[in-house]
Formats: structure tokens, sequence, C-alpha cells
């Protein structure tokens, strides 16, 4: 389900510009968390804000700047942004929502394919991250955090940008965007491309990506419409067990939404993608799997003011179909609505408080009741207190459901899962150039679905764990010394009640970052030179400490003419974020990017 009060807000309603300088830590907008847009320092929920127009060259995609936030732990099996799982504060990557402009983009197939995003980096705007439950607000999936990535709208004129380069193991990338910003309608075109022959065999892969999204403003309301495809193919060596495999998946996805009056807005979306998997790729004819998922979303949402200053009441309607056909896994097809109320004060002086509550009912007539409370308190020397609480809740995807292969088997019979999320911080600004924020945090999951077990002659069986609670804590420095010069700092630490396995082992869900930690610089001068240095130490539960280093640098200082190299891995650390997976070795990609516009 979606939230669209606040976050469809952002692709229709609202019209975001591309940043021209980091912003401060104190105006920094969220919407993603709370029904309503709040900056950074009225939000009661842990939270983050990550800009991509303004650090776009610095990042091979929008996926590795997650990686700037370390309460998420980007999970990657390929590159070109091929089958990575997000996964944040300790829980699985199906408990992660991830949304575009507010829109549901989880895959009902299997969660393997969330970050299929359909479009370029460039066409983005930020990525806002939600740690903690969130299905009072957003439904289904929402049970460890939300991802939702919002796209740009251009300035007033055009542009055109064109980019292109290459680098280790055969790798190229090309990208294009033209955009036009008039005074009642825009329009952004972008699409682009990567591909690799592979750091190892079978490893190689191809990713392409398309968008158009229009923007139209009249009597009744601002209009915003996008549509998008992607298509990846990539071999899948180690993915899914020791077998040369090969996959291909394509992506289709189209949004509208409306803004009907000043309070009123609704929309729809359809999302399609088919997976393509062949075990072994000299021998398709040994096993392959084709499966082909489709989803309907809509939404209408309603915001009253309500006469205390600063307080509303927030409430509306939502459905959601999703179905599979597959060779496989059969066909099969659910439906579900929901309904939500909430209530939201934002105090000018001394702080905020929210609570809402949806009621979820699915085919057959199961319902599910998830509430939730957020406050916070603004002290002297501008500190703030806040906490929340709420409960989230997942269905199980149909690979969890009815998928077999000869390493893996689902099961039927699966309930559910859901989880209680507590937590408690607080953040001090202590200027314009330096914030400091501590949280700690815990929940209880109920029907944990994971793949588990007791020695490796078995196959991998779905089942329902039960006594799996996290606690944690995050802790972020963020200190701007001087114009152009940012330093973050984070540490985020789990600690996990293990009871829920009875000597089994686990696939995914016990495969958790007990230590966290990243540094990260950028640094920009007023030539045009942008240089970035990232250090992250993962300390992954029962295996041991890794070093990462990446590295990457531009040139804004010309108009027309922008070079960059990025260097991923420079400390050529042997790793695995999925075991079994070997990640990519040190590798670079530079290459030059080309403005043409008149703004």
């Amino acid at each position: 389900m979606i939230w669209l009060a606040g976050t469809a807000m952002v692709g229709g309603a609202q019209q975001p510009t591309p940043v021209s300088k980091i912003p401060e830590v104190s105006t920094t907008v969220i919407v993603v968390g709370a029904p309503d847009a709040v900056t950074e320092a009225e939000s009661a929920r842990s939270t983050a804000t990550l800009d991509v127009q303004g650090s776009k060259l610095l990042y091979g995609n929008a996926q590795d700047l997650l990686r700037s936030d370390n309460s998420v732990d980007l999970e990657e099996r390929g590159g070109g942004g091929v089958q990575s799982d997000v996964t944040i504060r300790g829980g699985s990557f199906e408990q992660t929502l991830v949304l575009l402009n507010g829109l549901r983009i989880n895959d009902s197939q299997t969660s393997h394919f969330n970050l299929d995003l359909p479009i370029v980096t460039d066409a983005l705007a930020s990525v806002n991250v939600l740690h903690g439950a969130g299905s009072a607000l957003y439904g289904s999936d929402a049970v460890a955090g939300v991802v939702d990535f919002v796209t740009a709208a251009p300035a007033p004129g055009w542009s055109l940008l064109a980019r292109a380069g290459g680098g280790s193991y055969g790798a190229q990338e090309q990208a294009a965007m033209l955009s036009w910003g008039g005074k009642r309608a825009s329009e952004v075109v972008s699409g682009g491309r990567e591909f690799s022959d592979g750091f190892i065999a079978d490893r190689d892969f191809r990713s392409e990506e398309g968008s158009s999204e229009t923007r139209a403003r009249s009597a009744l309301g601002d209009s915003d419409l996008l549509v998008a495809a992607s298509d990846r193919a990539y071999g899948a060596n180690q993915f899914y067990g020791d077998y040369p495999s090969y996959e291909r998946t394509k992506g289709w996805f189209a949004a509208l939404s409306q803004q009907i009056d000043a309070k009123t807005l609704a929309a729809v979306g359809f999302r399609r993608h088919t997976d393509e998997f062949v075990l072994l790729r000299d021998q398709p004819n040994v096993y392959e799997n084709n499966h082909i998922d489709t989803s309907w979303q809509g939404a209408v949402r309603r915001k009253e003011e309500l006469p205390l200053k600063g307080a509303a009441v927030f409430y509306g309607l939502e459905a959601n179909t999703d179905e599979i056909h597959s060779n496989s896994l059969g066909d099969h097809g659910r439906n579900r609505g929901a309904g939500y109320l909430g209530f939201e004060w934002l105090g000018s002086k001394w702080g905020t408080l929210s609570a809402g509550a949806r009621e979820e009912i699915f085919s057959g007539g199961t319902a599910v009741f998830t509430p939730d409370v957020a406050g916070s308190v603004r002290l002297k020397h501008n500190v703030k207190l806040r906490a929340s609480t709420g409960r989230g809740f997942r269905l199980p995807t149909y690979t969890d459901l009815y998928y077999s292969d000869p390493t893996t088997v689902g099961n039927a019979e699966l309930k559910p899962e859901s989880a209680w999320s507590f937590d408690g911080g607080a953040d001090w600004y202590v200027s314009a150039k330096l914030a400091l924020s501590f949280t700690a945090f815990h929940s209880i999951q109920t029907d944990t679905i994971d793949y588990v077990r007791a020695n490796a002659a078995q196959k991998w069986m779905a089942e329902n764990l039960s006594g799996l609670h996290f606690t944690g804590t995050e802790t972020t420095v963020d200190w701007r010394p001087m114009t152009g010069q940012e330093f973050r700092v984070g540490l985020t630490t789990l600690a996990g009640a293990q009871r829920a396995l009875d000597g089994l082992k686990s696939e995914y869900v016990f495969n958790y970052p007990v230590q966290n930690a990243s540094a990260e610089w950028i640094g920009r001068w007023k030539n045009g030179l942008v240089l970035r240095q990232r250090v992250r130490v993962v300390n992954r539960i029962a295996r041991a400490v890794y070093p990462v280093w990446d590295a990457s640098a531009s040139y804004e200082g010309t108009r027309y003419v922008q070079p960059y190299v990025r260097a991923t891995n420079l400390s050529n650390t042997d790793y695995q974020e999925i075991v079994g997976v070997q990640n990519q070795t040190r590798s670079i990609m530079a290459g030059v990017q080309v403005v043409l516009g008149r703004r």
C-alpha cells in the first residue's frame, strides 16, 4: 500500500529543484515516515535524506548512495543495479518497503527484485530512508524500514545531459537526459545502460533503463505522469548456489498522481515484472523458470487542517492487487484494501506529535491492524528528544509460498510476519555546520519468514520463525566545517536473539552486521573540483570483519564538459555480503559528462 498525502506529492504537487549546494542539516526536508512533509528538525522518526543531484557523478548509482546511511545494509550480488538486496536495522531484505515517488516498487514474486529501479540516477532528486516500522503509513513490507526514491523536477529552461565512461572488466556506461521546464508544464526524458564482462566467469551483466516524466499544472491542480522500463540480463554464478546460472529481468512501471484540490490527492500505479531464470547457462533445457507478475495500486488521500494551530487530520482509502503467472509457481492472485486515519500536530517551538492507524483487509476477509505513535520535544541549545513505536507486517511473496528448485522449497502454509518496533533518541544541532544524532531501538518479530536447514546436504525450507528480537543503536556525526566540506561518520550496532533457529542454519535473516561503521568525506572547491572518500568497516554475525574503501572525483568547473573517475573497493578486499556470493574486486570507472542547455 502507499501513503500519498506526503510521499506522492513529491512526484506531483511539490516541485523540487536540482540542488546546487549541500543543504544545511537543520533545513533538510524529509517526506518519509510522517504523514506530511516536515523538516529534519521537526521529525519524530529516525530518518536519512540522501541528496542525488549534488553527488550523482560521485556514485555509480542511487543504490550505492544508500551505503552512506550506516543503518542500511546493501547486500549486493552484481553491478549495474543487478539484484542488490536492501535491509535496515537487521531486518531481512523482504522487510524493507521500496517506493518510487511514494508508489510501491516491491516485487510480489520475490523481494530480490525490489531495487529493480526502472529509472536512471540522473533523473532522481533524493533517496529518503525511514528506520523502523512504517506499515501504519505504508502497509505491507514496511517492517524494518522504508526507502523512497524521489524524482527531480527540471529547473526553468532546457538542458541536455550526456555521459559515457569505461573501466575495469570491460565495463562501460552511457546515460542521457533531456529536460525542459516551463511555467505550467515540464518534461524529463532519460535513459541509460551499463554493461561488463564480469570480474569472474559468468558474472557479466547488461543493465538498461529509460523513463519519461511529465508534469503539468492546471486549474484542477498538479499532475504527474511517470512511465519507465528496465531490462537487465546477467550471469548469476553463485547467486542461488554453486551453479553457473543466467537470469534476465524486465520491468515496466507507470504512475499518475493528480491533485484534486488543495486538500485531496489521488494516485494510481501499475507495475509489470518478468523474470527468466536458467539454472545451467550452457544447458537451459535442464531447469528453467519464467515468471510474470503484475500489480495495480491506487489511493485517494485528504488532509484537513484543524483549528488548533499546526494540527491536521489525514485520512483516505487505498487498494492493491497483484497476480503471478509462472511455469513453476503456478497462477495466483490476491487483493487488499485499506483505510487510514492519522493526526499530526507540529508545534512551532515545543516539538511534534503524531498518531495513526491502518486497517488492511485481504482477500478472504483477513484483516491486519497497524497503529503507530511518534513524538518529539525540543529543548534548549537546539536539542531534540524523540521517540516512536509502531507495528509492521509483511505478506509472504509468491516465491516464499510456492517456489521449488534443486536447492530451495517454499511453503504454502506460511503466515504473514509482523513486528513491533520501538526507538528513542536525541538530535543535537550544535550549529548550522554540526549535527549529532543518537538512537536506541528494539524490535520484536513474530512469524519471521526465512529459509532454514539443518545441514548442507538438505534443501533450504521456508519456515516461520519465532523468538526473533533485535536491539541496537545508531550514532551519526555530520560536520561541515566550511563551505563545500562535509564529513559524515556513523556507527550502527545490532544484537539479535537467535533462539528462533533451534540449531538450524539461516539463509537470509542471520546475515546482519553486528557493527556497521562508515566515514565519508566530500570536498568541493570553487574551481569545480569535487573529491570523495568513503571507508566502510563491516562486522557480520559469525564472520570476519572486512573494510571497503571507495573513492571518486569529478571536475565541474566548466559549464559543458565534466570529467569524472570512480574507484570501487580500492582496498581490494575479498568479501561476501551474501554468504557464497563473491563481491567484485578493485575496479575503476572513468568518463566524461557533457551538459548543454539554457537556464
